[in-house]
């Protein structure tokens, strides 16, 4: 069961995915936090910026700026992370994530807790209706953000 403030925060990054969907992007939003305190939000902006690294978590991370640590926050992320957000979480040394829903796409959860990470998977209804919705509509750009043929 997910706490007050990862609901709060895990509704963030939902909205943030439903609003990189209407832009006509893919549905992918992420937040930073620190405790109860929101650092930064982004959205996957592949599509919007014509830059194939700006996944959601990338965009949230890059609107935090630099951090002397990441060790005291979370990452909300609407979408289980892909292998270059998941590297960078180990990376950073995000010692949690929150993940919204893993059931569309998912497959690196056991490589974050390999590295210490604690994961926690919401089964958010919104988050696989949103991302199932997506898929069906627009499964080439679905393929193109996954760098599936």
């Amino acid at each position: 069961m997910l706490s007050d403030t990862d609901a709060k925060f895990l509704r963030i990054a939902y909205e943030e995915a439903k609003g990189g969907y209407d832009e006509g992007g893919c549905p992918i939003g992420s937040v930073l936090a620190r405790g109860d305190d929101l650092v930064s939000q982004g959205r996957n902006q592949r599509v919007q910026k014509g830059d194939p690294i700006a996944h959601g978590e990338m965009d949230a991370l890059r609107k935090a700026g630099r951090q002397k640590t990441y060790r005291d926050t979370t990452l909300y992320t609407s979408l289980s992370p892909c292998m270059m957000c998941t590297g960078t979480i180990i990376q950073f040394g995000i010692p949690r994530v929150v993940i919204g829903e893993n059931t569309t796409f998912g497959g690196n959860e056991d490589l974050l807790r390999d590295r210490g990470v604690e994961v926690i998977i919401a089964d958010d209804p919104d988050c696989i209706a949103l991302m199932t919705k997506f898929i069906e509509e627009k499964p080439e750009l679905w393929n193109e953000d996954i760098a599936e043929e």
